[in-house]
């Protein structure tokens, strides 16, 4: 296959980025005409159908790895650029990162990193490893320990998810044990991906929560449900334990569930990079539990 040519490799990621070949040229400032000789000259050189021709264009497997390739070429020459010191040139990272983690530990790291643009993707951790394996992210916060390939692993904790309820709702519908009131009770899930409570019903009575669930996307919003009596659920520890010494939640006995949390990242010597995750690291030796016995489960 030989060398890709750098144009028609950049050519393909801005096909992906824009959706279509005519916002593309665009973007180069070419006519779509050379946007399309590029691509397929590069697909006649990988041998490889590359770009699926739908409406926005998609990667095929190949092109995505590709396109994968061609983010890294970019990110190596925005690290160039930054560090020679061009003005106006900053380095700009995407991080997949799921909701708890933003809302709780997280953001504080980002702010140990200066002169760094970060591009933040919220999605559910036991899924931001696909936003890598796309390329469309450089590391993310995930549940898998499997690394993507071209990526490293490494593991950051545990979250640890308190069952909640506001007081009156657990008068009405927890009174007495637990095991035996819980698969009527209403419940509060973050999303349709959202396993977590089920996975701790499942541990009392071997069934689901109930099937009256309110769908609260939004960690804040989520724990304000609980707080106002719409249902019991699992809030991380951090965000449940004021609320808790207030008295406006009450905990649901001793149990609790860990979701372990792993960094992954390209394997590329980046130094925004590598200083966002020595920050990632610093942070979550403060806001996530040590490694232990862990139940798995998906949350966002």
């Amino acid at each position: 296959m030989g060398d890709l040519p750098l144009d028609q490799v950049r050519t393909l990621l801005a096909v992906v980025e824009e959706g279509t070949f005519d916002a593309a040229a665009a973007a180069l400032n070419v006519t779509p005409s050379a946007v399309s000789q590029r691509v397929k000259a590069l697909e006649q050189r990988t041998g490889r159908v590359l770009l699926l021709r739908t409406k926005p264009v998609r990667p095929t497997e190949s092109g995505t790895q590709v396109v994968r390739f061609a983010r890294q070429l970019a990110q190596l020459d925005r690290d160039l650029r930054a560090g020679l010191g061009e003005p106006g040139e900053s380095v700009r990272l995407p991080i997949a990162v799921n909701a708890d983690s933003l809302a709780t530990w997280f953001l504080p790291a980002l702010g140990r990193v200066p002169d760094v643009c970060f591009e933040l993707h919220r999605e559910d951790e036991s899924h931001t490893a696909a936003l890598l394996r796309e390329g469309l992210v450089m590391a993310a916060v995930t549940s898998s320990p499997e690394p993507v390939p071209g990526c490293s692993v490494r593991p950051l904790g545990l979250m640890r998810y308190l069952p909640v309820a506001a007081p009156g709702f657990a008068a009405r519908w927890l009174d007495g044990p637990l095991r035996q009131r819980i698969g009527a009770a209403p419940v509060v899930v973050f999303d349709r991906r959202d396993e977590l409570q089920d996975h701790f019903a499942r541990g009392l009575t071997k069934a689901p929560a109930s099937a009256q669930r309110h769908h609260v996307p939004s960690s804040e919003a989520y724990l304000e449900a609980i707080v106002a009596g719409l249902g019991w659920g699992l809030a991380p520890t951090s965000q449940a334990r004021a609320r808790l010494a207030a008295g406006e939640l009450v905990s649901l006995g001793q149990r609790w569930v860990d979701v372990p949390l792993f960094w992954q990242q390209w394997a590329l010597e980046s130094p925004a990079l590598s200083a966002t995750a020595r920050a990632v690291f610093d942070a979550a030796k403060d806001g996530l539990v040590r490694p232990g016995r862990a139940a798995r489960s998906g949350r966002g």
